[in-house]
């Protein structure tokens, strides 16, 4: 019985890959759509940045909010996911290891950020799933 259980599971690998896509994208989403609808939350943002030492923490700010923002969508429909995946892994590195682990942030503090990063390092290496806008355009 388990036998047939793994079988089916490995024909629906695509669903787990999806359903990844659309937790990573919909967090993602969350925790940007707040400084591209207010700019005083995009100028928090920047003073945030500004406290950890950014350089520029203004141009940082939008840089990573709208690079969160578009390569969400991209992971969301599953377009150029590798591309868009590898910006989020730059973003969330910095983010680590300039904000959480130099303000000695706990596991628990920095898991958003970890899950983001290990979701993204996934798509990375697998790319996206057969229920995509790149699967479907695949030559």
């Amino acid at each position: 019985m388990y036998e047939h259980i793994e079988i089916y599971l490995d024909s629906k690998k695509h669903l787990g890959i999806f359903l990844l896509r659309i937790f990573v994208s919909i967090r993602l989403l969350y925790g940007v759509l707040d400084n591209i609808i207010s700019w005083e939350r995009m100028i928090e943002f920047s003073d945030f940045l500004q406290n950890y030492g950014f350089p520029f923490p203004l141009v940082n700010a939008i840089i990573s909010v709208y690079a969160q923002f578009f390569c969400a969508i991209l992971i969301l429909v599953g377009y150029k996911i590798r591309f868009a995946s590898f910006v989020l892994v730059i973003n969330f590195l910095v983010a680590l290891i300039f904000v959480h682990i130099s303000a000695g942030d706990t596991i628990e503090g920095m898991t958003g950020a970890l899950a983001m990063l290990f979701g993204s390092l996934t798509f990375l290496f697998t790319g996206s799933d057969k229920i995509s806008i790149d699967h479907r355009f695949k030559s």
